[in-house]
């Protein structure tokens, strides 16, 4: 049995028994810290702050376990404001947001909510698998959701993903995206080992994810209205959109063949030149941009199992990755 899949493997036995586990998110290496007793709500209990901000999952140990949090964007590390909505993934932005979310018993259902401004739900549909992946176009009229899903024929232990995008409010549906044309290299490939995660939108039409196929993964831009995916880069995983669109941030494995190293590394796109920032140990997380020279991205405690940080990366300077936001996980930002 692959590493992959192992991992994955681990967090389904965990979460079908209600603990609460880091497991995989991102293709089975994700560490996801879920809370058996979190349940599902259907409204905040205070409204959201007004102004630029950061959304996120707080991850401190207690009853407030899960719980979307916002904070002040000029002051990250200031009081934090504490919603009753639960979210396993959470995507923000001025027109509204997107929340994977679950509940746990006998059996787990999944649900994926689309939320107004002041994060009230205001539309959700069931979700075919755990939750994974949300991002949302800059002008939140599109939301992209992954999920793991099991019986697909062609894995070896039938576990895959799926990856939906649709407009938000339940309207217009583009399906799974495995279902797209793929091309690679110039090359049309009509595999059906694809797997398709971490989407990132550059505007209603256009985006940017992974796709992984015979053994590998693949960096892709995406286009709703050609219903195709087309290979930039390789060895590039859970991409994200810098606010000017001039760059991608995506990790990279710095260890191949050994064991996984991920760090972050950029993509000029105008010019072609990517970058790699080995610095501050390996992470696990589609990041976040918090402005156009700098990213987020969740961490676990090693002292702490469960609970998490969000740190922050300069993606030009130097400069090690620092603590922002304590005791939090799946950063959104909202200018």
């Amino acid at each position: 049995m692959s590493r992959r899949t192992w991992w994955f493997v681990l967090v389904c036995v965990l979460a079908a028994g209600g603990a609460v586990v880091a497991g995989a998110v991102d293709l089975g290496r994700q560490q996801a810290i879920v809370r058996a007793d979190t349940r599902p709500v259907t409204a905040p209990a205070v409204v959201a702050p007004d102004g630029p901000r950061i959304v996120f999952r707080n991850t401190s140990l207690g009853d407030q376990f899960g719980l979307v949090a916002t904070v002040a964007l000029d002051d990250p590390a200031g009081p934090r404001t504490l919603s009753d909505l639960s979210c396993e993934r959470i995507d923000m932005t001025p027109a509204g947001g997107s929340c994977l979310q679950s509940e746990r018993g006998m059996v787990t259902h999944y649900s994926w909510l689309d939320l107004d401004p002041a994060m009230r739900p205001v539309h959700d549909e069931p979700l075919t698998g755990i939750p994974s992946r949300t991002r949302m176009s800059p002008d939140g009229s599109l939301t992209a959701s992954t999920v793991f899903v099991s019986g697909h024929s062609y894995m070896d232990h039938g576990f895959s993903t799926a990856t939906t995008v649709r407009e938000a409010g339940g309207g217009r549906t583009w399906g799974n995206l495995e279902r797209f044309a793929l091309t690679i290299d110039g090359e049309r490939v009509d595999a059906r080992d694809r797997n398709v995660w971490g989407v990132t939108f550059v505007d209603d039409s256009t985006f940017y994810a992974t796709v992984a196929t015979g053994g590998a993964a693949w960096l892709v831009r995406g286009d709703l209205g050609d219903r195709t995916l087309t290979s930039v880069r390789a060895g590039a995983e859970c991409p994200s959109v810098s606010p000017d669109g001039t760059r991608v941030a995506y990790k990279v494995d710095v260890a191949p063949g050994a064991e996984v190293r991920w760090v972050v590394a950029v993509l000029d796109l105008a010019s072609g030149r990517e970058w790699v920032l080995d610095r501050g140990g390996s992470l696990d997380d589609q990041v976040e941009w918090l402005d156009d020279d700098s990213v987020l991205y969740g961490r676990p405690r090693a002292d702490q199992p469960g609970v998490t940080d969000v740190m922050v990366l300069d993606v030009d300077a130097d400069t090690d990755p620092r603590v922002l936001i304590e005791q939090a996980w799946s950063p959104s930002v909202v200018r």
